[in-house]
């Protein structure tokens, strides 16, 4: 296993994580999973096993029973891991049942500690972006659960450029804690993190964490141009995340990635998440699955090392396009980018 560092953090998380989408499988989740405890245990110990570290769940994954899973399968080896969970999603139906407001953070983190029967949480974030709440109240709300205790770090996820910054930009004014951490989607398909969000990371020392590294399974290699819909995947179940904008952009990265996964004699799966491993900022994948199979292979792809090459046809096949301001900062200002700059499609 290999361990990164987390943005300028001194926490070190393993490269990959153990996603825990699939445990509870109430209401839609169902559509993903429904590991229950001892399916739990069987999938946790496969990854200490491998060395990893980290295990990312939150608050609304089966609105609390992963949590609670998580729980009761990690009791007695609580302290061999890093967990990440999340709160800001709708939870229930009252007025304060969602949002960033430091109200309904400190009742969420409290919630959360009981069914993950631990007294802290390593990295918390802000799952979703609150605009109807001031910045400056929800990092003060995180600032107060750090100086309480009940989390160690502080992140982000699904946020924008300016609404990152905006929310570094207050914790810098104030003297709060600021996020060390973004979880984001970012794969080969998807890769719009490039303009803003990546190099905002290298710029801010934040750490990146994906979420979905297979864009739900998309890049594993059992969908294809002849066969769009896998059988027994979430797709074929009606799952509709992440939207895909150019099904054939899509297949035509199916195609190189299994082009050079015959190359190594490996798969889709192991090569996609080789290539997000090479990318600026980026700490950790979060990865997912049904069984001990699936993750045994998503292992292999940390023994994988992809040529110049390599690299090279992926990028091609899947370069997002220069859009405004970046096409006009590439022809007048290339000469003087720094670290941050010039990130897209490299």
């Amino acid at each position: 296993m290999q361990y990164r560092s987390l943005g300028r953090s001194g926490l070190k998380v393993s490269a990959l994580a153990m996603g825990t989408f699939t445990f509870g499988g109430r209401g839609p989740f169902a559509m993903v999973g429904e590991h229950d405890v001892s399916d739990a245990r069987r999938l946790i110990d496969c990854c200490l096993d491998h060395g990893v570290n980290f295990i990312d769940t939150a608050n609304m994954y089966s609105t609390g029973l992963a949590e609670e899973i998580v729980g009761e399968a990690l009791e007695g080896r609580r302290d061999r891991v890093v967990i990440s969970s999340k709160a800001r999603m709708r939870i229930g139906d009252g007025p304060n049942d969602e949002g960033a407001s430091r109200w309904h953070l400190i009742r969420e983190c409290e919630r959360s500690l009981k069914r993950l029967k631990t007294d802290h949480i390593d990295i918390y974030h802000i799952h979703e972006w609150d605009g109807s709440t001031p910045v400056e109240e929800t990092m003060e709300a995180l600032d107060t659960l750090i100086r309480q205790g009940k989390i160690r770090y502080a992140g982000c996820s699904n946020y924008t450029g300016w609404q990152l910054m905006k929310s570094l930009m207050a914790s810098e004014r104030h003297g709060l804690a600021r996020f060390v951490t973004q979880q984001i989607h970012y794969t080969l398909e998807a890769r719009e993190a490039e303009y803003e969000l990546l190099p905002i990371s290298v710029d801010q020392g934040i750490g990146v964490t994906v979420w979905s590294p297979l864009a739900a399974g998309l890049l594993s290699g059992k969908h294809r141009r002849d066969r769009p819909v896998a059988p027994g995947s979430r797709q074929e179940k009606g799952w509709t995340e992440p939207p895909v904008r150019d099904m054939e952009r899509l297949w035509r990265i199916v195609d190189e990635l299994l082009a050079i996964a015959g190359d190594h004699g490996l798969e889709a799966a192991q090569i996609a998440l080789a290539w997000t491993l090479t990318r600026p900022a980026v700490a950790s994948l979060i990865v997912g699955g049904r069984n001990v199979e699936q993750f045994e292979a998503n292992f292999r792809a940390l023994d994988l090392t992809l040529s110049q090459a390599e690299l090279q046809r992926l990028d091609a096949v899947s370069r997002p396009p220069l859009i405004y301001p970046h096409w006009h900062q590439d022809q007048f200002a290339r000469p003087r980018f720094g670290p941050a700059d010039g990130l897209i499609g490299e």
